[in-house]
């Protein structure tokens, strides 16, 4: 009896042994999810200045600031442009954030994700690699990435990378091994970038055709096929016959778009026809105009919009000012409207093209006179919209190509009611330094706003301002 006991004690403890070398082997091949990296945002000032939210927009990662930034904030905050606003915005959102908090602590963001924010000290001489010594100058933007490197020397185990919309500060960055980026928020897909707002069919049913030359309208919506888009403009083809067309998408029919005269100005091809057809539409609360130089975006504009007169009050141009030589327009002599008026001489140019189409005893360009003695034809500096209503007006805003996008949010919420917005630009030519193509507000609305019942787009790619130009834009 105890020799069976000690046996069955022995086939116990074995067993044990079997069942934990079991759990052991589970355990050893059971593949457990890998940690996230962790990873820390270093931002610039042209980040901040750009999207004053922008502290929010990083997930569950972590923000650090350079106390360098927050020095050049504090000399931004003062002014009406929209950097100014942005200064003074980012300001106050650090400061409630840190409301309980020392900022030498990582303090939690307001995304609701996780992330959290630090504010990182100017650092020691002693980095490995110190981008004052370096580049041999100390400058603002040197003592920012010698903060990133510190850093990168605090949390090994994290990924440090500077987000800048400064393209040299990128490249430096890049150059000391410091990982760099764009800050993407707000940019658009590159594919994006081809929307047009126009479309070619070939190879259409010519009775179509021939139905909506003679009814100028049609409700066959699905003659379109695929290609049916709200607020799109269409060139219908069938070997020797073809139309233009425009999809509106509220009323569900196509509708027949003809080249239409306004205030003396015809459209020279079909994109003009289109963009016309767009302004002048009484549907249409918000039309974008892109083209290169010569296409006649702003001619358009302000011949549409002189066309529409009896409908709205006012006319009011406006243009991004940017300064040249990184200069503001301070140092120029006179009142504010004297200072702007430099940069408002293109529109102005466009308006005495339009002007030169009639006699001097003509009743249209004595119209053009009169509503400019009496201020319904006016200029307005974008710097002053902001907390303005722009109610029963046309504004036309030119160059918005070098408009933030929150610039350009800031002034389509200023409509008020029986308002139209036109913005024209090339998003290939842009004189700001921390906006390209992707991220200017003009594409960003483009890309937002596509298909909208209020909005409209139209990219003219025919130069028609004479062939010298023409040769310039292709050759050159």
């Amino acid at each position: 009896m105890p020799l069976a006991r000690k046996t069955s004690t022995s086939a116990k403890k074995n067993a044990v042994k079997k069942t934990a070398k079991v759990v052991n082997l589970k355990s050893e091949n059971t593949k457990t999810p890998a940690a996230k990296s962790k990873k820390i945002y270093v931002l610039d000032t042209s980040v901040l200045l750009h999207d004053h939210n922008s502290i929010n927009s990083f997930e569950d990662n972590q923000v650090a600031i350079p106390i360098t930034v927050l020095e050049e904030l504090d000399k931004f905050k003062m002014g009406n442009d929209t950097k100014n606003f942005e200064a003074r915005e980012c300001i106050r959102i650090i400061d409630r954030l840190s409301s309980e908090h020392t900022l030498q602590e990582w303090i939690p963001l307001e995304n609701g994700e996780g992330g959290s924010l630090r504010i990182i000290l100017n650092t020691s001489d002693e980095l490995p690699k110190n981008a004052e010594a370096i580049f041999d100058a100390r400058k603002n933007d040197h003592k920012i990435l010698n903060a990133a490197i510190q850093l990168q020397e605090e949390e090994k185990k994290a990924r440090v990378v500077l987000v800048t919309k400064d393209i040299n500060l990128r490249l430096k960055a890049k150059a000391l091994d410091l990982p760099a980026e764009d800050y993407k928020t707000g940019k658009v897909k590159e594919t994006m970038m081809m929307y047009s707002g126009r479309t070619t069919l070939e190879n259409m049913d010519s009775e179509f055709i021939r139905k909506l030359y003679q009814e100028g309208r049609s409700e066959d919506v699905n003659a379109l096929g695929k290609e049916k888009h709200n607020n799109h403009f269409y060139i219908l083809k069938n070997c020797s016959s073809s139309a233009l067309a425009y999809y509106n998408g509220k009323e569900q029919e196509i509708e027949r778009v003809d080249k239409v005269y306004a205030y003396g100005i015809k459209p020279k091809n079909a994109e003009q026809a289109f963009a016309l057809h767009a302004i002048l539409n009484p549907d249409i609360k918000l039309v974008t105009i892109s083209g290169v130089a010569g296409t006649g975006k702003t001619l358009l504009a302000l011949a549409g919009s002189l066309e529409m007169k009896n409908m709205y009050d006012q006319v009011i141009l406006a243009r991004p000012i940017v300064p040249l030589s990184n200069k503001e327009i301070g140092y120029l002599p006179g009142d504010a409207e004297e200072k702007v008026n430099p940069y408002m001489q293109p529109l102005w140019d466009n308006l005495n093209f339009i002007k030169n189409q009639f006699g001097d005893n003509e009743k249209k360009r004595k119209a053009i006179d009169d509503m400019q003695a009496q201020g319904k034809i006016t200029i307005c500096p974008l710097a002053f919209i902001r907390g303005r209503s722009l109610s029963n007006c046309i504004f036309i805003v030119d160059e918005a190509q070098n408009l933030t996008p929150h610039e350009v949010k800031t002034i389509i919420t200023r409509a008020g009611e029986n308002t139209k917005v036109i913005l024209t630009g090339d998003v290939r030519q842009i004189d700001t330094p921390y906006l390209d193509e992707q991220s200017n507000g003009m594409s960003y609305v483009i890309e937002r706003l596509k298909g909208q019942d209020l909005y409209c787009h139209v990219t003219l790619e025919r130069g028609e301002r004479s062939e010298l130009a023409n040769l310039a834009n292709e050759m050159l």
